[in-house]
């Protein structure tokens, strides 16, 4: 069965409400809940100097931990570590099941599924460039809250998709398609530093965008790119606007979200962020 799309906007649209039910308001139980891919908010003592979880320092905001959650996360009881400048403490949360589904897509170009020998060199190159961005950790951000879509369109492919292109099975999705026009603007969802502006072979042309406290913005297949590398960019700010560029079957945006070099579902987080800075 082919996977559904739905309309993404700014504000509080049925999904975004769906979104908050599901992965936000827990965070406020007794036992904050998350979801493998997802993250999950936990109360933090005044006192909190650094937050980790796996050994990785996580995001703080005001008094919570932003905890990224990756894919491979265990379903079952988990905790942080909570440092003070007096104290080293354990707060506790859950994982429960999130079921991902298949999606297929039919690429014409088979060199954009099956690259040649002498693409491999350019595809490692740009890998390694990105993640020497993802493992970086500039300082916690003064205000995140709240975050806005970089486009508002329908969601064509979800995060964590098991994707076939041609048949062939791939990564899941790391990030959410939203299609849109052709030449629509994409801003930015919020404050931050670009970091990276490049033609990538998958990715088309993309540009990163590091909001702090590990927190990096992905934006792919853009048509046109208006921002430059290390360029401080408010929120809301044009990065450029939408194409087709890379491996892309028609006009979208694909937003990833990473946090501390973990991918997670842009849209729960989205959702747990906003939720706290309207107060639910």
């Amino acid at each position: 069965m082919k996977p559904k799309s739905f309309i993404l906007t700014n504000g509080q649209s049925p999904i975004y409400k769906v979104i908050v039910c599901l992965f936000a308001l827990p965070a406020v139980a007794a036992v904050p809940i998350g979801v493998p891919g997802g993250v999950v908010e936990i109360r933090l003592p005044a006192s909190t100097t650094n937050v980790f979880f796996n050994e990785v320092q996580q995001l703080r905001l005001d008094n919570r931990a932003i905890v990224a959650l990756p894919l491979t996360t265990k379903v079952g009881d988990h905790a942080i570590i909570v440092q003070s400048s007096k104290s080293r403490t354990e707060l506790p949360f859950k994982v429960i099941a999130k079921t991902y589904r298949e999606q297929h897509l039919t690429v014409e170009n088979q060199r954009l599924v099956e690259p040649l020998p002498s693409d491999l060199e350019r595809i490692e190159a740009e890998s390694a460039l990105m993640q020497n961005v993802y493992s970086q950790f500039s300082p916690m951000p003064k205000r995140l809250r709240p975050i806005t879509l970089p486009v508002q369109g329908v969601v064509t492919s979800e995060f964590g998709f098991r994707r076939f292109f041609n048949g062939q099975p791939r990564n899941p999705h790391s990030g959410v398609d939203i299609a849109a026009v052709h030449g629509t603007a994409v801003k930015s969802p919020a404050a931050g530093v670009i970091r990276v502006v490049g033609n990538f072979f998958f990715n088309g042309k993309t540009v990163l965008v590091d909001h702090g406290g590990g927190f990096i913005s992905m934006l792919c297949h853009l048509n046109k790119i208006d921002v430059h590398h290390q360029q401080r960019i408010e929120q809301d700010a044009i990065i450029g606007t939408v194409g087709a560029t890379g491996r892309a079957t028609g006009p979208h945006l694909h937003w990833s979200v990473s946090l501390q070099g973990t991918r997670v579902d842009p849209l729960i987080f989205v959702a747990v962020i906003n939720a706290s800075a309207n107060g639910e």
